[in-house]
């Protein structure tokens, strides 16, 4: 019982970390630090998930979890099982494997979907999309409305459309480039896609979709930091101030668009340059790091 309580914790801590997370201004100001806590409650939360109903089927060992899933299975293979140990409890060890399946599906399935979408636009691209010496290393769509997104996958794609090309001058475009690009160098589909897996297995937890929200919004910011390490504040946040006056914006699904997530507030930090003390940083990644262990050296011990 006491392995059972410790994946009740987690999840517990899982749930106040986040809710801190949420509520703090400190992420927007450190979004790369602010990202890694957030997977490492993902990765907690799903391995509770799936450890507190394992545990408590296996209270007759008495045993971390890991040990007690090996003893049981040489007990099954012999035929044999402790005094105590019910169907119930057997499942309870179902519903732990079936949470870790439907997990592994859904991710499955999400990398299954995007990887299709972006498939059929990247040949749609090959048919529509043209090279723009006024945007190089990029295609350029012929289509009135703002658009400027990443395609993300072995061969990044980074579009703009000629309402983008428009819109822009030639410091603002180069920002928006490097910001795109910035999420291809990054794979920060990739970040995104736990959370997106998390929010089809765990779909009655309203604060997994707003992680998700939350990380999709760090996700931007980071790629905005990256962007204005070269091209400094004024041209990023100009691009960003007419993204949100152009109204109607284009993102194909399994891309990664400029103009998706709240850009008031990614102009809004613009303005902060200031990062958060490097304690406080250290201080996230040590609590991020601990939720973590609990449920590995449970399943490994």
């Amino acid at each position: 019982m006491a392995y059972a309580v410790h994946f009740t914790a987690t999840m517990v801590a899982c749930y106040l970390t986040a809710q801190v997370l949420a509520r703090s201004t400190w992420p927007w100001r450190s979004p790369r630090v602010a990202i890694v806590c957030w997977q490492a409650i993902g990765l907690a939360l799903g391995l509770s998930a799936m450890g507190l109903p394992m545990a408590l089927g296996l209270t007759a060992y008495n045993l971390p979890t890991g040990s007690a899933l090996l003893a049981l299975a040489t007990d099954l293979a012999h035929g044999t099982l402790p005094v105590g140990l019910g169907a119930f409890h057997l499942a309870g060890v179902g519903v732990g494997f079936g949470i870790g399946a439907v997990l592994i599906t859904t991710t499955v399935r999400s990398i299954h979907g995007t990887v299709r979408a972006q498939r059929r636009h990247r040949d749609l691209l090959t048919l529509v999309a043209r090279d723009d010496p006024a945007a190089p290393g990029a295609l350029v769509l012929d289509h009135p409305s703002a658009a400027a997104y990443c395609l993300p996958g072995v061969k990044p794609r980074v579009v703009v459309s000629a309402g983008t090309l428009s819109m822009l001058d030639r410091a603002e475009l180069a920002a928006v480039l490097t910001h795109e690009r910035a999420h291809a160098d990054e794979r920060h589909d990739l970040v995104l896609l736990p959370f997106t897996a998390l929010c089809r297995a765990l779909p009655w937890f309203r604060w997994v979709r707003d992680a998700h929200e939350r990380v999709a919004l760090l996700v931007e910011m980071r790629a905005d930091d990256k962007a204005r390490e070269l091209h400094a504040e004024a041209p990023l946040a100009g691009a960003l101030r007419r993204f949100a006056a152009a109204g109607h914006r284009i993102t194909p699904a399994g891309a990664l668009g400029m103009g998706d997530r709240d850009l008031d507030a990614r102009m809004q930090r613009l303005l902060v340059s200031d990062r958060p003390p490097r304690v406080l940083g250290a201080t996230a990644l040590a609590v991020a790091a601990t939720l973590v262990a609990l449920p590995i050296t449970l399943f490994l011990s």
